[in-house]
């Protein structure tokens, strides 16, 4: 069996997330650092405020993003590596 019965749901809201090109690239990004703040990823990918919150909120329920850190006004997200192996094959440092 691919997936077990009861992580059926959670798979789905992984791999819905991870079919938005936009959610995917934020991932590739996060992969090649420890954590980056949402100014980090604005400027790296170029979005817009209100368009890199909605991804990050995706990504955070579905629990491939960790709020790693909040810093005043910044706040700082990390891959969760277990949640993307548990989905994705391919290596995660």
């Amino acid at each position: 069996m691919l997936i077990e019965p009861s992580s059926h749901k959670e798979a789905v809201k992984v791999y819905k997330a991870l079919g938005e090109p936009s959610r995917l690239s934020i991932i590739n990004l996060l992969c090649q650092h420890k954590e980056l703040s949402c100014t980090e990823i604005e400027q790296r990918l170029d979005f817009k405020g209100s368009t890199l919150s909605h991804h990050l909120k995706q990504l955070l329920d579905c629990g491939l993003l960790d709020l790693s850190r909040k810093e005043g006004t910044y706040h700082f997200y990390e891959v969760n590596k277990d949640m993307l192996k548990r989905y994705v094959a391919l290596t995660v440092e």
